[in-house]
């Protein structure tokens, strides 16, 4: 890569710049492992569960608070990254 990084860093998204973090309720559980997340600022998002929560099958409810990185592409939609204490 020019700039240095790994295509794994690339695609698996850790390297990406410009992401920015919120925390939230869990609200709705959708299909095909989507959940739509109330951010502490107001705004609603559709959030996929990152790689660690399916690989430890971690389970989320309604009313859960999480952690989300929002992409700079689309402000409706994030990553889950962290499940914080209820």
């Amino acid at each position: 890569m020019p700039d240095g990084r790994s295509p794994f860093a690339l695609c698996c998204g850790c390297a990406l710049s410009g992401t920015t973090s919120a925390e939230g309720k869990v609200i709705e559980l959708l299909p095909s492992a989507l959940v739509r997340v109330a951010l502490d600022d107001g705004r609603e998002v559709v959030a996929h569960l990152g790689g660690r929560f399916k690989f430890a099958v971690v389970r989320l409810i309604p009313g859960d608070r999480v952690r989300v990185e929002l992409t700079p592409y689309d402000a409706g939609r994030g990553r889950i990254v962290a499940k914080l204490g209820r």
